[in-house]
């Protein structure tokens, strides 16, 4: 088939590196978000996809929005046969979905119709799934609600972080996204309804969401950390500054700390929680590069019985 991939950030680089290696589909174009600002200087930088794709030789269009006519009117010229889909990062009008002759089909990192949304992986280790997958489905006009295509499953590690789960999605649904393509050029994949039943939406977490509450039990903060890093980051305050924790572990056999009080080894930090201690293993002051924790805890000098979220958790 002729496609057109739509995408932006980096997770969406594996699947168009599957559909431009497939011997029997091409790659005629690249939808992505416009350049944005980025680093320091905050100069415009185009998206991981783009530069993918400029460096095949795919054209690349960049409309700022998907009901642009002169976008529309290059999408009919073009006329695919199918538009595969990998976090594009904007609503497709009817208007475009109508164009291809079998339809947008998205390539969406959870097993539909859990977690339908902006944020699938990361709901997923915050609600403490212990399995999650991807999906391929097709795209109506409800929020990720079409009938699915294929799915494939991934066990959630107990260390996961969403950044590393969503690392592994995005490789194994690559492979998802490349069959499914297969499947609907040679007629032999039908998609079929998602059930009624099962529905949770995922949102994108927000930088309040990552704010950490040490009155919860550990085995919360412990996924608060982990679902939210490496964006927007897990955070807290320590003498009236954010401080972002970038790694921890549960350490349950240390129950005697209060809520967000710390105890500061030789080599180890510990915080209470509501239930058993945590451990930081990496933070990041405001400011500055993340760290050992030991080390920043060696450089602030924490005094006995001193807490972190002493001015934000009431």
């Amino acid at each position: 088939m002729k496609l057109v991939f739509a995408g932006t950030p980096e997770v969406a680089v594996p699947a168009l590196d599957a559909l431009i290696a497939s011997d029997r589909h091409e790659v005629a174009a690249v939808v992505t978000r416009p350049d944005a600002p980025a680093g320091r200087g905050r100069h415009l930088v185009a998206s991981p996809v783009a530069h993918r794709a400029e460096e095949a030789g795919i054209e690349v269009l960049k409309p700022a929005r998907p009901r642009d006519e002169d976008f529309l009117a290059r999408l009919r010229e073009i006329a695919p046969d199918c538009c595969p889909v990998v976090a594009y990062g904007a609503l497709l009008p009817k208007a475009a979905l109508d164009i291809p002759a079998n339809g947008w089909v998205n390539l969406h990192f959870s097993l539909l119709p859990a977690w339908r949304g902006a944020a699938p992986v990361q709901h997923a280790i915050l609600a403490g799934d212990e399995m999650t997958g991807a999906s391929t489905f097709q795209i109506e006009e409800g929020l990720d609600s079409g009938p699915v295509y294929g799915v494939i499953t991934e066990h959630v590690r107990p260390t996961d972080t969403s950044g590393d789960l969503l690392t592994r999605l995005a490789f194994a649904g690559a492979g998802l996204l490349a069959a499914t393509m297969d499947g609907v050029e040679d007629g032999t994949l039908k998609a079929v309804p998602q059930p009624a039943d099962g529905i949770t939406l995922a949102p994108k977490i927000t930088v309040e969401d990552a704010h950490i509450d040490w009155r919860a039990p550990a085995l919360r903060v412990d996924r608060v950390v982990r679902g939210c890093t490496p964006a927007p980051g897990a955070w807290t305050v320590f003498r009236g500054e954010r401080l972002k924790v970038v790694n921890a572990r549960l350490v349950p056999d240390r129950a005697e700390l209060a809520p967000g009080e710390l105890a500061a080894g030789k080599n180890n930090v510990y915080v209470g929680t509501g239930s058993h201690a945590v451990e930081l293993l990496w933070v990041q002051p405001q400011g500055k590069k993340p760290m050992p924790a030991a080390d920043w805890a060696r450089g602030v000098r924490i005094s006995p019985g001193e807490r972190v979220g002493a001015g934000d958790v009431g």
